[in-house]
């Protein structure tokens, strides 16, 4: 049996879209990353600082002003002036136009279209017996004459152009004919022969004279102009692209680099805050302001609610007092002009009061009473 083969890596083929950098790339791109970094570093710094403060503006500031500006203005004229507006517009629309319009459509309109509709069928039925019984007879009669007269204009007509045409024919399309195929024709292809010789020529001479022009134009505008690109215009491209692209790639990573430097920067005057202000004002919040008000809660402003409401309900109790006083004087004075008030006379009902009531085995009605 033969040995096993080891495993061997393929190759590594080159990447066909990279190319090799020359040495131009290589000596500019080191200086200018690091112009370009001391470059952008302040302009980062400078743009995530305008960042920070532009998003807090707009959340602490301009969002709440533009809201209160611009939106709940309209917020409220909508809904407490358009809408009130157009539902009473709405109701006395319906109650000034729609209501009497219903109204004279069913009450004016209708009885009037309908007298106007039987009076229009009844004219209807007189014009159609005048037209049975008076038109159509007459109309036949018409139709009869005119087509007896039309009969005699036409053989007339059909006369009088059999003899025109056979006139026009032999006055004017034979010799006609006749000029066209012996003059007109051999004189068009004569000239039609010049003419197709006279291009020729004309051709020619343009032909001549385009040559001439072409190689002119070649010699002494084509031939520089393609020197010019290819041995000028080609390698300074060339250097401009390299020191373009190497300029762009520098800034990328300058703008890169300076995001990381702007964001340990903020992460350490973040920290600073903290420990100046937010730490400190966090704890004179917990371990002072927090027990300060606790004890003011419990003290002041519980015994003062309890004390308000005690005095509103005192309050409340003299007032339905007085009310009840008011409501009895009032009665009495009433009583006292007026007198006592007429009682209503009872009734007799015909249904049993208390525990006389209707049972199966004893019967309440006046017919059958026990």
């Amino acid at each position: 049996m033969d040995a096993p083969r080891k495993f061997e890596k393929p190759p590594v083929r080159p990447s066909p879209q990279s190319s090799p950098e020359g040495c131009l790339a290589v000596a500019i791109r080191v200086p200018v990353r690091i112009v370009v970094l001391v470059l952008v570093v302040p302009v980062r710094l400078v743009w995530d600082g305008l960042v920070v403060s532009g998003r807090f503006l707009y959340r602490t500031v301009l969002r709440p002003v533009a809201r209160a500006v611009f939106v709940w203005p309209w917020v409220a004229l909508w809904r407490y002036v358009v809408v009130p507006l157009a539902k009473a517009l709405g109701r006395l629309t319906d109650l000034l136009v729609v209501v009497p319009l219903v109204w004279l459509y069913r009450y004016v309109f209708t009885p009037v279209g309908h007298g106007l509709a039987w009076i229009a069928r009844g004219i209807g039925s007189g014009l159609a017996w005048v037209y049975a019984r008076v038109l159509t007879p007459v109309g036949h009669a018409c139709a009869w004459v005119v087509n007896g007269v039309a009969a005699g204009v036409a053989w007339v007509v059909g006369g009088v152009a059999a003899g025109v045409a056979w006139l026009g024919r032999y006055l004017f399309v034979v010799p006609a004919g006749w000029l066209y195929a012996w003059v007109l024709a051999p004189v068009g292809r004569a000239i039609a022969w010049c003419g197709r010789g006279f291009m020729w020529l004309v051709r020619a001479v343009g032909t001549g004279i385009g040559v001439v022009l072409y190689w002119t134009a070649r010699i002494l505008l084509v031939l520089p102009a393609i020197g010019l690109w290819r041995w000028v215009l080609t390698p300074v491209g060339r250097v401009l692209a390299v020191v373009g692209r190497e300029v762009w790639d520098a800034l990328g990573h300058a703008w890169r680099i300076a995001g990381h430097i702007s964001l340990a920067v903020g992460r350490v005057l973040g920290t600073l805050f903290r420990w100046i202000f937010v730490e400190p004002v966090s704890w004179v919040y917990r371990t002072i302001l927090t027990p300060v008000g606790h004890v003011v809660r419990d003290l002041v402003l519980r015994p003062a609610a309890e004390a308000a409401r005690a005095v509103g309900r005192v309050t409340r109790q003299v007032l339905t007092a007085a009310r009840e006083s008011a409501r009895q004087a009032r009665a009495d004075f009433r009583r006292m002009v007026f007198g006592e008030p007429q009682q209503p006379e009872p009734v007799e009902r015909r249904e049993p009061m208390g525990d006389e009531t209707r049972t199966l085995g004893r019967s309440t009605t006046v017919l059958t009473k026990d």
